[in-house]
């Protein structure tokens, strides 16, 4: 009798063991689905708001290079065109295009095209003299006000005086609509621009040359002095206290929040060594100080991951510690290094708050060319774009975080790939 209940006791202990992992299981499911929900949404709300910034809307109008308006000739030099009267060829089409405007008109119609105006109509007889005297339609890009009201960002159904666009305004851009003058086409003022105060000629090139720039001046810093660093420290140095100390700092140093980075690079590399602000130069160096940590850890792992009996086999024969070390153990712990690289330059891509501490934050309307040339990089550009009211700004950030995205799954998919290409199996 007593068998048998124990029996039975087993037998329920074993049905509630098994509805315990039953649960756990349906508890994992859930937390995973929750987890792609979340981050399906949060992808959804970037690329929702981004994608619209890959288009631009223009307008068509109707440009005589007449060379008595324009004051130039089929001979003008390139400083006479530079003072070329475009702004009144800009007129002249826009009077064609809206018959017997007032002047309060006249403002309200200007203020539908973007600043750049003047400048697209030039480029246009730069890239084309041949045009001198003749009538060509050009599409020139409207104002961001236009761009976001069309595209449905936008509302078109609220009081006037909440409105960006005016009801006069409103009522110019529907007869543009209905006479085929307005159309979106490719916005490649996004990837050929700088930043700028309008949003609708802004664009992610000059940041992005930036933040080219700053990684590296990272990876020339961090990944020689990294490998070195880790090989003296696994092949080299003593086991004492002082190597155990190293070690646990540079542990410790890769869990260091990155303003931290920031206020370094602040204190000595701007106040102590003179860097020049805002410069991939200063922003590389702090960056490779935070990443170095990173690399480090990620090359003694794959220093030890390597057999011994490679440098023991190397030294049976006759070669020194160093050349079985340099020629034989660091060149199978490369591709874990590299890997470990490539992740360590991603989080570097992302950062944003030491290259705000070393004043990388600033407007610059220009494309740098050097790493002394003050830049922005690509996660202070979605910063200063995401703090700006503008919607166009709005949908800029979302487009710039979409790139950012992209390039981080490229560095990575990169890591992966090198490590199961050159990665051995021992």
């Amino acid at each position: 009798m007593n068998s048998i209940v124990a029996q039975e006791r087993i037998i329920a202990l074993r049905k509630k063991r098994s509805a315990q992992d039953l649960r756990f299981k349906y508890y994992g499911f859930i937390a995973m689905c929750l987890a792609l929900a979340v981050l399906v949404f949060l992808l959804y709300s970037i690329f929702s708001r981004g994608f619209t910034a890959f288009q631009k809307t223009t307008i068509l109008l109707e440009i005589n290079y007449d060379q008595e308006v324009l004051k130039l000739t089929p001979d003008s030099t390139d400083q006479e065109i530079e003072k070329g009267k475009f702004f009144k060829v800009k007129k002249n089409a826009l009077n064609n295009v809206f018959e017997n405007l007032s002047k309060s008109d006249a403002k309200l119609i200007k203020k539908l095209f973007s600043t750049n105006i003047d400048k697209e109509i030039k480029n246009y007889y730069i890239d084309n003299p041949s045009v001198l005297n003749t009538t060509q339609k050009l599409w020139v890009t409207a104002h961001s006000n236009v761009d976001q009201m069309l595209k449905g960002n936008s509302r078109r159904d609220v009081p006037e005086d909440r409105r960006k666009l005016n009801d006069i305004q409103l009522s110019f851009i529907d007869q543009l609509v209905e006479e085929d003058r307005i159309q979106k086409e490719f916005n490649n003022f996004f990837f050929t621009r700088a930043d700028s105060r309008h949003p609708e000629i802004a664009g992610i090139a000059g940041s992005f040359m930036g933040s080219l720039l700053t990684l590296f001046v990272v990876f020339i810093l961090s990944f020689p002095i990294a490998i070195g660093a880790s090989v003296y420290l696994e092949e080299f140095a003593p086991k004492n206290k002082l190597t155990e100390l190293i070690e646990v700092n540079i542990s410790n140093l890769a869990a260091v929040p990155s303003i931290v980075f920031g206020l370094l690079g602040l204190g000595v590399l701007l106040n102590v060594f003179g860097f020049p602000r805002s410069t991939p130069l200063v922003g590389g160096t702090v960056l490779a100080l935070m990443t170095l940590p990173t690399i480090i850890i990620a090359c003694r792992a794959s220093l030890k991951a390597v057999p011994p009996s490679i440098k023991e086999g190397a030294l049976a024969i006759g070669a020194t510690k160093s050349q079985a070390v340099f020629h034989h153990v660091v060149p199978l712990a490369l591709p874990g290094t590299l890997t470990g690289t490539i992740i360590g330059l991603a989080q570097a891509l992302g950062e944003t708050a030491p290259l705000i501490m070393i004043g990388m934050v600033a407007f610059i309307p220009n494309i740098p060319t050097g790493i002394t040339e003050p830049s922005a990089s690509l996660p202070v550009q979605i910063f200063l774009w995401v703090e700006s009211a503008e919607r166009g700004f709005q949908e800029k950030s979302a487009a710039a975080i979409m790139i950012i995205l992209l390039f981080l799954f490229m560095m990575n998919a990169l890591a992966v790939y090198l490590r199961n290409r050159f990665e051995k199996k021992w």
